[in-house]
């Protein structure tokens, strides 16, 4: 008997992690509160940079962001700030550091109004479900990341445009745009 051929997207490349992500992460719905807040430190850490850069240093910010525990993040002293600063793991960017620990705090407000941040999240969902796309050509954004991406903004989220936040709705499943013949659609 033949062995399947696995088909993927083709922005994973050969690479083992990223194909690893692509498998078994991109594109899958999650409803996990923590899994969300992490894709919200690390989409909004990717903010000019490339998402591979930001997968090699997954491991360092789970540490570096307390397990990516918001409640323990929310809290961060100005000497975690500085901790976080010199931390050669994490990008270092004085502001986006700044912003990962608002963020932390907006998002424990945003659940507190909404009850969870997925409630808020999937409340700008066309019926609230998660979308599936079966385009070839690779979308940046949509009038859906624009109108979650504008809202943010205006609570006062830092580090999540449109661009982002469309790629933060791909990573946590919001959408799937693995392309029509990947083995992961």
């Amino acid at each position: 008997m033949p062995a399947t051929t696995i088909r993927r997207c083709h922005w994973p490349g050969n690479d083992p992690l990223y194909q690893k992500y692509h498998d078994e992460e991109w594109g899958r719905h999650t409803t996990d509160e923590k899994t969300l807040f992490e894709f919200l430190i690390l989409e909004s850490a990717q903010a000019g940079l490339s998402w591979i850069t930001i997968l090699r240093r997954r491991g360092n910010y789970r540490k570096a962001f307390a397990n990516f525990n918001a409640k323990k993040v929310a809290g961060f002293t100005e000497a975690d700030y500085e901790r976080l600063l010199a931390d050669e793991g994490i990008i270092r960017n004085k502001l986006k550091i700044r912003g990962a620990i608002r963020t932390a705090q907006l998002f424990l407000e945003v659940q507190k109004e909404y009850g969870s941040f997925y409630n808020y999240l999937y409340s700008h969902m066309p019926g609230g479900k998660p979308l599936v796309n079966h385009s070839t050509q690779p979308i940046v954004s949509t009038p859906v990341s624009d109108a979650i991406s504008r809202d943010m903004k205006k609570r006062g989220f830092k580090f999540f445009g449109t661009t982002i936040c469309y790629a933060y709705m791909q990573a946590v499943g919001m959408v799937n745009d693995h392309i029509p013949d990947c083995s992961f659609k």
